[in-house]
């Protein structure tokens, strides 16, 4: 019976209705059949028992939005939520629940500017998602006011026993309007949860999922550390090593999601990327495609794979380590269901290493497995699995042909082997046709990761082998953080304006204010003339800072604290421009565009695009 409940069943009204229809949510999860009819017409307290990944925000983001469109002088609903992370993402997806703006959405956490935070509640504000900490500090400068609150929704309860919140969360229980309704969402139920339910929620009913089984998810879970330029090609080897490989690759942005999807389609493989940005019509149609297998790769963001509901999928692949365990186990609990055995990979940054090892302890207890370390599959094993499975499907092949032989092809058969011999002659017919698919250039080398300081799993922070090459350049480029560029975009501009593979950029290290990266030394070079005939290119020289190759913190595309503009470079001149420029803290007058500035350069700003340089240049050949 509960397969026929659809989401018009549980009260929703049209306008909500339109917002799950434009989110793609097919069918309502088990705990959304729970909570939303009780969130909207009952008043009791609630505590929601509901595993990770079966749409707990929905559950009750949906009733809220529903509730709350009315007017409002004052914070009508208060959202906790463990990590800034969780509490980003719960302030988005409770966004896209509505198309009018009401009721108005606004997140608070730490690390990120406090006055900024201010200024969003003091414009008024319906629902305030934050972490505990920065509610806690807020409501101390008497800048969130929840005395009047409605709902106070404690999401991830048992997360935040773990992360040890909850004094921070008594202390929020007593600022907060005694006679709000109370949503607790937990996985687990430890006594301290009930505590709380007992000390500030009065009576309460328990809702939770019918079933929940306590036993491991079938899945092998591994993690590979690589370094950023490496990704696509583990990925391929993986998918290569897996002939019935039928997966889901997440990434953390769309920009990746696009760029996977774009690498993977040059070396030939179906896929397809899914992001926001995807209009409806053309999402339905590659989400139809990936069910049929006629896609057998999609690469998704976490919010466009949400209310996905697809069975049967061999790998979950995670492109980069997700932010939280509540997102890796939400994401690697799509493979491996209904009693099948399922495999998750997670691609790990050395620099990465610390936070994973955060994850692991959370990860074992959500999960039930653990989460250990792998090796990316050599070029050699890769190949002798293809070989092999080739071999399989040419015998089968034969066998079901066995009894419908054609004379036009034992005519050309026997014309083939005229005076030659029979073997080779087919080892050449099979080479001619697979010959590439077997071909040891497909692939690319990985670097090795070196072992970490201290002989300590989690201590120090990872290394690459980073020996000085001599076929490479170190480069200097003006560009860094302060201009919106990361490691990936600064790969990816060096890819467009000098048409080379985004393997070629190595070694990428992003500041503030500048970015060193290594080139082939050609490619370095011809850069560097470009750079002395075309003015629109940021300031770019050779580094004489790194000697060897070595210092900074190398270890592939991560950021390091090396400030390097800061140190003794004073006034140089610029040979690449022919003028002079101040160097001084790492800075000249080109190419900023932080906060609003304009690139002097190219009097363009960038817009969220890695190629920005590229683009206004109107894909210029050099």
């Amino acid at each position: 019976m509960e397969d026929s409940i659809t989401f018009e069943d549980l009260g929703l009204d049209e306008q909500i209705l339109a917002a799950v229809a434009r989110k793609g949510f097919e069918t309502p999860s088990p705990i959304q059949v729970l909570a939303i009819p009780r969130l909207l017409n009952g008043d009791a307290n609630v505590i929601a028992r509901a595993r990770t990944g079966t749409g707990k925000t929905a559950a009750f983001g949906l009733p809220l939005i529903q509730r709350l469109r009315g007017e409002s002088d004052h914070v009508r609903a208060l959202i906790l939520e463990p990590t800034r992370e969780l509490a980003v993402q719960t302030c988005r997806e409770m966004d896209s629940f509505s198309d009018n703006g009401k009721p108005t959405n606004c997140v608070v956490y730490g690390g990120a500017s406090i006055v900024e935070q201010m200024k969003a509640l003091k414009k008024g504000a319906d629902i305030v998602t934050g972490t505990p900490g920065r509610v806690q500090d807020l409501i101390e400068r008497k800048k969130l006011d929840i005395s009047k609150i409605e709902y106070f929704i404690l999401d991830e309860g048992d997360e935040m026993l773990d992360m040890g919140f909850i004094e921070d969360i008594e202390n929020i229980f007593a600022s907060a309007n005694p006679d709000s309704r109370i949503l607790l969402f937990s996985a687990t139920m430890p006594a301290p949860i009930l505590k709380i339910a007992q000390k500030f929620m009065g009576e309460y009913e328990i809702v939770e999922e019918e079933g929940i089984v306590e036993e491991a998810l079938l899945i092998d879970q591994k993690y590979w550390v690589l370094r950023e330029g490496d990704k696509v090609e583990a990925l391929v080897r993986l998918i290569d090593s897996n002939p019935d490989f039928y997966g889901l690759v997440f990434t953390q942005t769309k920009s990746d999601a696009d760029m996977v999807s774009r690498r993977l389609d040059e070396k030939g493989y179906e896929a397809a990327a899914l992001h926001g940005d995807i209009p409806q019509g053309q999402r339905e149609k590659i989400l139809a495609r990936f069910r049929a297998k006629k896609t057998r790769i999609l690469v998704a963001t976490d919010v466009a794979a949400r209310g996905i509901d697809i069975t049967g999928l061999s790998h979950v692949v995670n492109y980069s380590l997700p932010f939280d365990a509540s997102t890796y186990v939400h994401r690697i609990g799509r493979t491996g269901r209904a009693g099948t055995s399922g495999v998750a990979i997670t691609f790990v940054s050395p620099n990465e290493r610390r936070k994973l090892n955060f994850m692991k302890a959370r990860v074992a207890k959500a999960s039930k497995g653990d989460l250990n370390e792998g090796e990316v599959p050599s070029i050699d094993s890769v190949l002798e699995i293809k070989r092999n499975a080739l071999f399989e499907s040419l015998k089968n092949s034969l066998q079901k042909e066995e009894g419908h032989k054609s004379e036009a092809f034992e005519q050309m058969a026997e014309e083939l082997c005229q005076e030659k011999d029979a073997k080779e002659v087919l080892a050449s017919v099979l080479s001619s046709f697979y010959g590439e698919t077997l071909d040891k250039s497909r692939y690319d080398e990985i670097r090795a990761v070196a072992a970490e300081k201290g002989g300590r799993e989690g201590r120090g922070r990872g290394r690459f082998d980073d020996a000085p090459r001599e076929d490479q350049t170190r480069l200097y480029i003006q560009l860094g953080k302060r201009d919106g560029y990361n490691a990936r975009e600064i790969a990816d501009w060096f890819s467009d304006i000098l048409h080379i593979p985004g393997k070629k950029v190595d070694r990428i290290d992003v500041t503030t204010s500048f970015s060193l990266v290594s080139l082939p030394k050609e490619d370095a070079a011809r850069l560097l003339d470009m750079a002395g005939r075309d003015n629109s290119i940021p300031h770019i020289h050779v580094d004489t800072k790194s000697g060897s190759g070595r210092g900074g913190r190398r270890g592939g595309r991560g950021d390091f604290d090396d400030d390097r503009g800061g140190r003794g470079f004073g006034r140089k001149r610029d040979r690449a421009f022919g003028r002079d420029r101040d160097f001084k803290r790492g800075e000249s007058d080109g190419f900023k565009k932080s906060r609003g500035r304009v690139n002097p350069h190219t009097a363009t700003e960038r817009s969220g695009s890695s190629s920005s340089y590229f683009k206004s240049k109107k894909a210029k050949e050099f």
